[in-house]
């Protein structure tokens, strides 16, 4: 008992320090049933490129046209402009304080005025910009009605359109909304339980698996962490981390090793990313499924190094009748 409570306790204080960096992403980073996608620009040009990023939470524009290209506010005013030495904000305009927030709900000040004159502030010294548009999420708590009336299906919620304008021209990037079913929840997570259980039966009979079961636990971490960071999430520390720590069991698993590997690997990688088992849409680059595959066998493989390692404990101490003296 004393050393599952050491297990606690080592795997709190190791990740406690890398939990803040994902906490960087709350705004943005979650799951969701509401997929913005983007469908072109209404004028391409050569250099200026656009993208969903943060699961559809924000836009990312880059611009490397060598033009000032600006991103417009809710009432048609300059909000954003990409120059050659940077990225500029209008604090003048409404939207540069609604969009702080996924939700919009940052009071706008008085001074903010979208029929003045704009205000520019440098805020970057880059080509790129990341921004909440209100005009491609759904807003509020409630669910649209094509959901409540079918909430097993897809459904087009609308089509949106965010103006930019380069110099005196206003063309759009354009795209759409849509509602998404969530997957079926009960059924990622008991084929991860199976799975578990069955890759513990597995390296209890044969033990030299454990090498390659570490090797299959930390590669699915990294692959889900390179996932997000593709989707413009950033490295999420405890991903890494947990990773390391499932790679470095396949190199050395003394069985109290092996149980902390395990532990840090479902209770924080596994279960801190299960979110994604309840919503369609996962802030991660490809397949909400193969995101969600890579989640179950993190929380599978985890529980079956936890397991083999309190086990291999278990069965390393002695017993009472082994420290029983021999009668002469």
């Amino acid at each position: 008992m004393r050393r599952i409570t050491l297990i606690l306790a080592v795997a709190g204080a190791m990740i406690a320090p890398a939990t803040p960096a994902s906490a960087h992403g709350g705004e943005g980073a979650n799951v969701t049933s509401y997929r913005t996608t983007i469908t072109g620009l209404s004028s391409p040009m050569d250099g200026l490129t656009v993208r969903t990023v943060e699961g559809g939470a924000r836009l990312e524009l880059t611009n490397t046209t060598g033009r000032a290209i600006e991103v417009l506010g809710y009432s048609g005013e300059p909000y954003l402009e990409l120059r050659a030495d940077g990225v500029y904000q209008n604090t003048g305009s409404p939207a540069a304080y609604v969009n702080q927030t996924l939700a919009g709900d940052t009071p706008v000040p008085p001074a903010a005025d979208p029929t003045a004159p704009p205000t520019w502030e440098r805020i970057a010294t880059g080509d790129t910009v990341r921004w909440h548009d209100q005009r491609t999420h759904w807003l509020g708590s409630a669910r649209p009605p094509q959901a409540v009336a079918d909430p097993d299906h897809a459904h087009r919620l609308r089509e949106w359109a965010v103006p930019l304008r380069d110099q005196v021209r206003v063309f759009e990037l354009r795209g759409t909304l849509d509602y998404e079913p969530p997957p079926v929840t009960w059924a990622w997570w008991v084929g991860a339980a199976l799975l578990g259980l069955l890759l513990t039966a597995l390296v209890r009979r044969w033990s030299r698996l454990v090498a390659p079961l570490a090797i299959i636990a930390g590669l699915s971490v990294f692959s889900y962490a390179v996932m997000r960071g593709l989707d413009g999430s950033g490295w999420d520390g405890v991903l890494v981390l947990s990773g390391a720590l499932a790679l470095g069991a396949a190199w050395r698993h003394p069985p109290f090793y092996l149980a902390l590997a395990g532990f840090v690997l479902t209770a924080f990688a596994g279960l801190g990313s299960s979110e994604a088992f309840l919503a369609a849409v996962v802030p991660a680059t490809g397949p909400g499924w193969l995101a969600r595959a890579c989640i179950a066998v993190t929380v599978a493989t985890g529980v079956a190094l936890a397991l083999t390692g309190l086990l291999r404990m278990r069965a390393a101490v002695p017993t009472a009748v082994d420290q029983e003296p021999v009668p002469a």
